[in-house]
């Protein structure tokens, strides 16, 4: 039987979700689309454009597609504006247009490329995502006895597809989703708890009071590190992944793994809906 540890239930009154590869399968036809605008991206800045579908969504999921795109080029030495650098201490540094023949990744330029995976990725998910009622279900169980939020590093234009092609819009509408691409004031991506905090912020609640759930390590790094104890929800890992992922998520500190919303909803809805 799954059992939390350490942890009391009893303060809880928000569930912070993520969003990709949580409450809907999104990860993997995301990563179909946004490889093709990637390997474009990497091409135009001399690198090589030949990542699939598939190593990109190994070695990225958890990060938005702004904070690949920058460790992407300095991972193969484009240099960037400092701006676009952040904290990176390896990124060649740059001011004007070239380094050595090198196009330099500008801010400006990174932004177009943004918008273009953004578009891309966006429009094919509406296609290929549909409803599913062992997410649905259970989520609006949930939802009679706990606020629901959605806290993500994905857009926001690129949630509200994804809320309104699998029906879960109603139970987590907009102004409940918190995006680290747009709901900052400096975009971010997880494990930056940055996000974590402003949500937390924006519903009053810290520690004990939310409740995370969340399919990748970054994401729970995140939650970790915003004070939120954090479940692992491993139901849409694919099955010879998810020994190595449970392990990983309990080495980034979540209080549980749970393969299915209905084992979650097992396990919080004795406390929380206890008359």
């Amino acid at each position: 039987m799954i059992q939390f540890h350490d942890i009391d239930l009893a303060e809880l009154r928000v569930l912070l979700c993520d969003a990709d590869g949580n409450l809907f399968p999104s990860e993997e036809p995301a990563f179909v689309a946004s490889a093709e605008v990637t390997n474009a991206f990497l091409s135009t800045y001399g690198a090589p454009g030949t990542l699939t579908a598939e190593q990109l969504r190994l070695g990225t999921t958890g990060k938005n597609f702004r904070t690949t795109a920058v460790d992407l080029c300095v991972a193969h030495g484009v240099p960037v504006e400092p701006a676009v650098a952040g904290s990176r201490p390896q990124a060649i540094l740059a001011t004007g247009p070239t380094v050595d023949g090198r196009a330099v990744l500008t801010a400006e330029a990174l932004e177009h490329w943004v918008a273009e995976e953004k578009e891309r990725v966006s429009a094919y998910l509406g296609e290929v995502l549909t409803p599913d009622r062992d997410v649905r279900d259970p989520l609006g169980k949930l939802a009679a006895h706990l606020a629901l939020a959605a806290v993500s590093s994905s857009a926001l234009g690129r949630l509200e597809t994804c809320f309104v092609a699998t029906d879960l819009a109603a139970l987590i509408p907009g102004e409940q989703r918190y995006s680290a691409e747009d709901s900052l004031p400096v975009p971010t991506s997880k494990p930056d708890p940055a996000i974590y905090r402003h949500a937390g912020r924006e519903l009053g609640c810290a520690g004990a009071q939310g409740l995370a759930v969340e399919d990748s390590v970054p994401g729970a790094q995140s939650a970790v590190a915003a004070g939120f104890p954090t479940v692992g929800n491993v139901m849409f890992v694919p099955e010879p992944e998810r020994a190595e992922r449970v392990e990983a998520l309990r080495q980034a500190g979540v209080v549980a793994v749970v393969t299915s919303w209905w084992d979650l909803a097992d396990l919080v809805l004795p406390t929380v809906g206890a008359p």
